[in-house]
């Protein structure tokens, strides 16, 4: 498996730290407010790189934070006459609530920044013992002339960064050393949220969270760090700035970052009246279609959002879901064996698309191509005619298709049963437990159950209700 890595800028084998498991963090949301579909694109892929290794037999420990404290936050919480801890919790909320409807995992861990704020104070405290940091009246900097490699991951030259570019500098520069160095913590400020620290009462600066509560819940070194590509520079410069000066190792092996999303050609921006939060979207169309949408074009390829290719990827992933709900539905038509004359050989196929879906997701998580193999699966799948296709290899075709799709976190859809599909299932099943086919009786048992239907056998025949 090769993934492409920002830090070399080439595709390199995947190599985890420890032999079976994958330690991966991903930045997380400010919460502030309901996430857009901006923020939607990196949550969706890394859910689909960490299902993707779990499927290839990794333990992941996956983590992805919350930044609950913030400028942003402080101001909707000043806005609304709240503590700012009301506006995250609650927007904390609201973020699981959509992630929930895009099928997006929880991750392992989901730490909050408020809740570590004592090993932020020790990281700085440190970080100022071995010379990579001061303090100047409650401020704490960070030094990058110190840290020699500063600029490796963005490509971004210190000297250039000070002489042309001040505008992507943090502001205060007259008490700095050097223009370049970055806030660690900062003095507070009338009304908003503070703790007590060896620099006086105050608040962590932004790249300091993601430095701690990695450390903590994943140690010194890390498998993967994702993110947006935004976040390049500053927030993961200075993660690995910080993170390498305390322990003096390699901080991630991989970094990897997704594109930005842009609605009908243009840079979503609500000053162009083009930015939707996913809540919108979810007025419109079922979140899946979302999730589908965005796993049709590469992660490291920009993506363009708009009302046709949206109906697109609902036609697409209905396609995917009407094949899986014809491979469930009509298992029972099979024959224990395929007939003598029967041409069909699906688990030569299969394996063979399977084969091409892992090749596709082995090469630095091609979605797009993963997606047309699934393709190609379902219409190999639509040909087949149960009547001459044995059970076991149409369960074969059955698995392989269900495995497959929920890498991507495409599900077989749940579909309303009628009474008419409720009476004419236990009628197979009682006549397959009259012809002793135990299994199948288990299996529409099942099933019914799966779908909110409790069955129960008495004297007078078998009654049902729904749960």
């Amino acid at each position: 498996m090769k993934i492409f890595n920002t830090l070399s800028r080439t595709k390199e084998e995947f190599v985890p730290l420890e032999a079976g498991k994958v330690r991966m963090y991903v930045c997380g949301p400010t919460v502030y407010n309901l996430i857009h579909i901006g923020n939607a694109r990196p949550m969706i892929f890394f859910d689909t790189v960490r299902r993707y290794l779990e499927y290839k037999g990794y333990e992941v420990n996956y983590v992805s934070n919350f930044t609950d404290v913030d400028d942003k936050i402080i101001k909707r919480a000043m806005e609304e006459a709240v503590d700012a801890s009301v506006i995250s919790e609650r927007y904390i909320e609201e973020c699981k609530k959509d992630m929930a409807g895009m099928d997006v995992r929880p991750a392992t861990t989901h730490p909050k920044a408020t809740e570590e704020i004592d090993g932020m104070i020790d990281m700085i405290r440190t970080l100022i013992e071995k010379g990579y940091a001061y303090e100047v009246n409650g401020t704490v900097y960070y030094r990058v002339r110190r840290f020699r490699t500063y600029g490796r991951l963005s490509g971004k030259n210190l000297d250039d960064l000070i002489s042309g570019n001040r505008t992507l500098l943090v502001t205060g520069e007259e008490e700095k050393e050097n223009p370049g160095d970055f806030v660690l913590w900062k003095p507070k400020k009338e009304g908003e949220p503070y703790w007590e620290s060896p620099w006086g009462q105050g608040r962590p600066g932004w790249h300091i969270e993601c430095s701690v509560m990695s450390k903590k819940y994943l140690g010194e070194q890390i498998d993967i760090h994702g993110g947006g590509e935004d976040l390049i520079f500053p927030h993961h410069e200075n993660e690995i700035a910080q993170s390498e000066a305390v322990s003096g190792k390699t901080f991630a092996r991989y970094w990897m970052h997704n594109a930005f999303l842009n609605i009908d050609n243009r840079k979503m921006s609500k000053s162009l009246g083009n930015f939707f939060t996913v809540r919108e979207i979810a007025a419109k169309y079922d979140l899946k279609v979302l999730r589908f949408f965005m796993l049709s074009a590469h992660y490291r390829s920009p993506l363009n959002f708009s009302a046709e290719l949206m109906e697109a990827a609902k036609n697409g992933l209905e396609r995917i879901e009407t094949a899986l709900l014809r491979l469930s539905e009509e298992a029972g038509k099979c024959p224990e064996q395929a007939p003598a004359d029967a041409a069909e050989k699906p688990l030569e196929m299969l394996q063979q698309l399977k084969t091409r879906f892992e090749e596709a997701m082995d090469d630095d998580f091609n979605t797009a191509d993963a997606i047309s193999v699934l393709f190609e699966l379902v219409k190999f799948a639509n040909t087949l005619e149960p009547s001459r296709v044995s059970r076991a290899d149409w369960d074969a075709v059955r698995e392989t298709a269900l495995l497959l799709s929920d890498v991507l976190g495409i599900r077989e859809p749940v579909k309303e049963l009628l009474d008419a599909d409720i009476e004419a299932l236990i009628e197979e099943r009682q006549a397959a437990r009259k012809a002793k086919n135990y299994g199948r009786a288990d299996e529409i048992r099942k099933l019914l159950s799966e779908k909110g239907i409790l069955l129960e056998d008495t004297r007078d025949g078998v009654k049902w209700k729904r749960a």
